[in-house]
């Protein structure tokens, strides 16, 4: 079993600079979305069901803005949209696809870097989710989460960690959360397990020449039940095209779907 994820930054946008062309090319299972930043009105026939791939959508309210899905080749046994908090699920961050004993979450956590107001709501959504993330664990389901969680969790993570201790998306209580997360829930960095290397990026900022000189952070994840994570067999980051400022990330899984 393969899992892609990648926030496209605009489904627009990503299929313009040749998205659904590759996606069609792709042996994964799932690939999960994040930042369609459009509405279902808005989406073509092939950016809803690309291939052999079925597209599942949880949209934002506000028009352009934030939005996550994924693509199955296999029909899910139940499609779960947000998670219950009316100010997030307004945002369109959370959809959770059921597999058997399998559940694969497309996951966006707020971006704080626009400004207080934001880092506010990133908090507040850290707040609300991480009780979520507790019951998820508790539940007896695998689980893979998947997404852009706006947060490089260690130094590794990102080139330039001397500088951006105070900004949104390294900042200490940002990081702490991410550790609990996995140290006192118990979930698994996926791509940490498999590769501790530095300089693995999935985002690049559109300023200066970041991605020609890959200063970067990592900041898109698959964490999952630990049982699941042991069976990831392989990870990349696949960087031949650029679809979007972040990069798919890939984790292969020796699992029957």
């Amino acid at each position: 079993m393969q899992i892609i994820t990648l926030n496209l930054n605009g489904i627009r946008a990503a299929a313009k600079k040749g998205f659904f062309t590759w996606l069609a090319a792709q042996s994964a299972e799932i690939v999960c979305v994040q930042e369609l930043k459009a509405q279902l009105p808005d989406f073509s026939e092939e950016m809803r069901s690309p291939g052999a791939y079925q597209g599942y959508f949880h949209c934002a309210v506000q028009k352009g803005y934030s939005g996550v899905g994924m693509y199955c080749r296999k029909q899910p046994d139940k499609i779960i949209e947000g998670i219950g908090v009316p100010a997030i699920d307004a945002e369109g961050r959370f959809i959770q696809a059921d597999f058997g004993n399998l559940s694969i979450i497309s996951i966006y956590l707020p971006s704080g870097s626009s400004g207080e107001h934001r880092q506010a709501a990133k908090f507040f959504f850290m707040e609300q989710f991480f009780p979520v993330l507790k019951t998820l664990i508790a539940c007896g389901r695998e689980i893979i989460l998947c997404g852009d969680w706006n947060i490089a969790h260690k130094e590794i993570d990102l080139k330039n960690w001397r500088s951006n201790q105070k900004n949104s998306g390294f900042l200490p209580e940002e990081r702490a959360w991410l550790s609990n997360v996995f140290d006192s829930i118990g979930f698994v960095d996926v791509f940490r397990r498999l590769n501790s290397e530095p300089e693995q990026y999935t985002w690049w900022s559109n300023r200066g020449q970041a991605w020609a000189k890959n200063v970067g952070w990592r900041i898109d994840y698959q964490i999952s039940t630990p049982v699941i994570a042991q069976t990831a067999s392989g990870a990349s980051i696949y960087k031949a095209e650029r679809f979007s400022d972040h990069a798919p990330l890939i984790i292969d899984y020796d699992y029957n779907l």
